[in-house]
C-alpha cells in the first residue's frame, strides 16, 4: 500500500505545482467535501494526479492560494469523474480548467451499466476500487491514512480510464456529442438563489396560515444563520423534523418548548433561547409571507389529463419516442433529452414543426447533438400521435 500524505505546507505545494508543470498530458482532478458535517461546500482535499508527477493531496484550507496549481496545469485537460460536483468548490479556490473530460459523463453516453467511479474503473481497466470514505467528514484533521488512499485512488486511474473511453467514444461515433456534453458541463451556469429559500423546510406543506409560516421562515433562518457562523451542517444543529414540531405544537413558552421531546439535536437546548427568539419574532412579525406563492413549475405529468388533456396527449405520444431514440443510440433516456425540457414544449409547444421544436430546446439549454436527434421525431409525435386517451392507451399496449 502507497502512503500518502496532505501537502499544506505552502513551499512543499509549490514545489508539487513544478512538478506537475514539467509533466504532460491531461491532468486528473477531485474533491472531497464535508457535505452533511458544515454549512459550507468548500473543498477540504483536492487531490490531483499527473502521468510522470505522480499523485499530490492538497489541503485547501492551509494553502489558501492554488494560483500556482492554475498555472501549473494551465491549459491542460482537467479529467473528473462527475465534473458537476467539483467545479463549483474548485472555482471558489480560483481553480478553472479550460476544458473537461467526464468519465462518469462518458459512461452514461456510451449505455455503460454502471457510472459511479468504481463501476466505470471496473469496466475500463479492470481494477476493483474499494469505495469506503465518499461519506466521511473531510475536514477532519488529520486525515487517516486509509482515507488519503481513497482519496489518492478517486484520481490514480482516472487519466487510464479516460483514455479506454475516449476510445469508446471515437468507435461508437458519439466524441462529437460528448464534446458538447462537456462543454455545456463546464460552462453551465449555477441555479439563481431561491428568494425565499426557507419554504424547502421539509414537511412544511402541514403548516397552515401566514402566522405559523412566519414562524417557520424565522426559526429556519434563525437555524441558517448560525450553522453559517460556526460552519456545522443545519440538520446538524436541530432537524427540519425538530423544527416542524416546534411550529406545529405552538409552544406557549420558551419552558415549554423545551419540554417539547420532539425538538431535539444537539443544539435544541443549547441554543433555547436563539429558537424562542425566533418563534417570538414569528408571533409578531407585520412582514407575513404569502400562504401561496406562483410558481412556473409544471403540474405532475399524472394530472396532465385533467389540466390540459391536449399536452397529456402530446406527450404521450412523444415520450416513447424519445425512449426509442435513446435505446438505439444506446444511453439513458435522461442523457438524451431532459425529461424536463419534453415536458414543457409538450405543455406549450411552439409550431408543430422542427425548426420550432428545436428553438423551444435550445432555448430550455438542449444541446445541437440532442436537439439534430429529437426535434423532427417529437413535432412528428406530436402531429400524428394518438389524439385520445383511448388512443394512447391502445398504442402503449
Amino acid at each position: 500500500m502507497a502512503e500518502y500524505s496532505v501537502i499544506s505546507d505552502r513551499t512543499e505545494f509549490e514545489e508539487a505545482c513544478l512538478a506537475l508543470a514539467r509533466a504532460e498530458g491531461p491532468v486528473a482532478v477531485d474533491v472531497e467535501r464535508a457535505s452533511g458535517f458544515r454549512y459550507s461546500q468548500r473543498a477540504y482535499l483536492v487531490q490531483v494526479f499527473r502521468r510522470d508527477a505522480g499523485v499530490f493531496l492538497f489541503d485547501p484550507p492551509a494553502i489558501g492560494d492554488f494560483t500556482a496549481l492554475q498555472d501549473a496545469i494551465g491549459s491542460a485537460e482537467w479529467v473528473f469523474h462527475a465534473a458537476s460536483q467539483d467545479l463549483p468548490s474548485l472555482r471558489e479556490l480560483g481553480l478553472e480548467p479550460a476544458s473537461i473530460f467526464d468519465t462518469e459523463l462518458a459512461s452514461r453516453l456510451l449505455g455503460s451499466d454502471g457510472f459511479g467511479l468504481a463501476a466505470v474503473v471496473e469496466h475500463a481497466l479492470g481494477i476493483t476500487l474499494a469505495k469506503a470514505h465518499s461519506a466521511a467528514d473531510w475536514s477532519t484533521r488529520p486525515l487517516p491514512e486509509s482515507w488519503l488512499e481513497y482519496g489518492a485512488l478517486d484520481v490514480f486511474h482516472l487519466i487510464d480510464v479516460r483514455d479506454v473511453l475516449a476510445g469508446e467514444l471515437e468507435d461508437a461515433g458519439k466524441t462529437e456529442i460528448a464534446r458538447e456534453e462537456f462543454e455545456a458541463t463546464l460552462h453551465r451556469e449555477p441555479k439563481p438563489p431561491r428568494t425565499e429559500p426557507w419554504r424547502r423546510l421539509s414537511g412544511l406543506h402541514k403548516v397552515r396560515g401566514a402566522r405559523q409560516l412566519a414562524v417557520a421562515r424565522e426559526l429556519w433562518t434563525a437555524r441558517e444563520d448560525y450553522a453559517e457562523e460556526i460552519d456545522v451542517s443545519p440538520g446538524r444543529l436541530v432537524p427540519d423534523r425538530s423544527l416542524l414540531a416546534a411550529i406545529l405544537a405552538a409552544p406557549s413558552s420558551k419552558h415549554a418548548l423545551a419540554g417539547l421531546k420532539e425538538f431535539n439535536g444537539r443544539a435544541s437546548r443549547a441554543q433555547l433561547d436563539r429558537w424562542w427568539d425566533a418563534i417570538e419574532r414569528g408571533r409578531t412579525t407585520d412582514d407575513l409571507p404569502r400562504e401561496r406563492v406562483p410558481s412556473d413549475a409544471l403540474p405532475p405529468p399524472r394530472a396532465w389529463a385533467d389540466r390540459n388533456p391536449e399536452a397529456d396527449l402530446r406527450l404521450k405520444a412523444a415520450r416513447p419516442v424519445v425512449e426509442a431514440i435513446a435505446e438505439e443510440l444506446h444511453m439513458p433516456t435522461e442523457n438524451l433529452l431532459t425529461p424536463e425540457h419534453l415536458r414543457r414544449v409538450a405543455w406549450q409547444p411552439p409550431a408543430l414543426t422542427a425548426d420550432a421544436i428545436g428553438t423551444a430546446l435550445a432555448d430550455l439549454g438542449a444541446r445541437p447533438w440532442q436537439i439534430a436527434h429529437t426535434a423532427q421525431k417529437i413535432a412528428t409525435a406530436f402531429v400524428e400521435g394518438p389524439q385520445t386517451d383511448s388512443d394512447a392507451v391502445e398504442a402503449a399496449s
